[in-house]
């Protein structure tokens, strides 16, 4: 099932089952008024919103409205948690090396999570606005779950079957205050502005074979104004979903609608390229001494897609940055 929210005046919009092509929708409202209230209610709510799927694919579903990316929300406006993690060690590999760091001691056998803001997430199309282009303005395409409750001390094993929806995430960097936020210890506020969403979250059966072993064994397609950035594939994830969410709920439980990122998406090919700007950065840094490609700067357009073999996986996300 693919699912997408309708700005309809509350926090969390109006919720849209959408077709498996992404051209047409109908309203759901009947079943629950929003996906988080789905989610919530997973269990009596599922089987009626794949019927509902159902309907839509047949024909017969009331209201059928054309589905457009340009209409709607982030799948999720508003989470209960929003949980990003760094499960592609390539990338960290590729900072540590260009910066002279030591990895950390436990770097590839305990995934680095952090608590990012989960109260304003942007749509596929909404602009990033941000006060000044010397914050250094970053793009981040990642994969990211939505999980039903995980009770702590949640095994990997266990998490993979509390996985109930796949996202598509644009997670804005501004890489300015993060070493100075890092230093500090305390995590990330000011380096990470509000986090841009795929129009459709979808239940992992929607990927088929290209969901294994907890990871989106799908390549991430980011350019930004037009221009390729990369394509690296998300199945060279390290530490696979399940991993995530375990490290996570070892000392609390996650409530039903908490998301969970799996990181800057990186592979080791370097023909694969990069899903964000500071990578591209660092290995100009490593190759050329010095990084040549800028940041993004105000009116730049960054977009990004994941597609199956025969059509658009989450619908990508095509957004502006702007000032303000």
């Amino acid at each position: 099932m693919k699912f997408a929210t309708l700005p309809d005046g509350t926090e969390d919009g109006a919720l849209l089952v959408v077709s498996r092509d992404l051209t047409r929708a109908a309203p759901a409202a009947d079943i629950s008024p929003s996906l988080l209230a789905a989610l919530r209610d997973w269990t009596r709510a599922e089987p009626l919103l794949r019927a509902r799927a159902q309907q839509i694919e047949d024909g017969s579903a009331k209201g059928l409205i054309p589905f457009s990316p340009k209409d709607v929300l982030a799948p999720l406006p508003r989470a209960p948690q929003w949980l990003d993690g760094s499960a592609f060690l390539n990338h960290g590999r590729l900072m540590d090396q260009a910066f002279g760091h030591d990895p950390l001691p436990d770097f590839d056998t305990h995934p680095l999570v952090y608590q990012g803001a989960s109260d304003d997430f942007l749509g596929p199309h909404a602009a990033l606005a941000t006060p000044d282009e010397a914050l250094n303005i970053d793009c981040e395409g990642e994969f990211g779950v939505v999980v039903d409750e995980v009770p702590m001390g949640t095994s990997a094993d266990d998490a993979l079957g509390l996985v109930r929806l796949i996202v598509q995430i644009n997670d804005w960097s501004l890489r300015a205050p993060g070493p100075w936020e890092m230093k500090r210890g305390f995590g990330f506020i000011q380096a990470k502005p509000s986090t841009g969403f795929a129009p459709c979250a979808i239940t992992p059966d929607e990927l088929g074979a290209y969901w294994q072993g907890g990871r989106v064994c799908l390549p991430l397609h980011v350019a930004v104004n037009g221009r390729r950035l990369g394509s690296p594939n998300g199945g060279e994830m390290d530490f696979h979903f399940g991993q995530i969410i375990a490290h996570a709920a070892r000392t609390r439980k996650l409530r039903a609608g908490s998301i969970l990122g799996s990181g800057t998406v990186s592979n080791t090919a370097r023909g694969a390229g990069s899903a964000c700007l500071a990578e591209v950065r660092v290995i100009e840094k490593i190759d050329f001494g010095a990084p040549q490609t800028q940041f993004l700067r105000f009116g730049d357009r960054v977009t990004m897609e994941a597609r199956l073999p025969d059509g658009p996986a989450f619908g990508g996300i095509n957004q502006k940055v702007q000032e303000g």
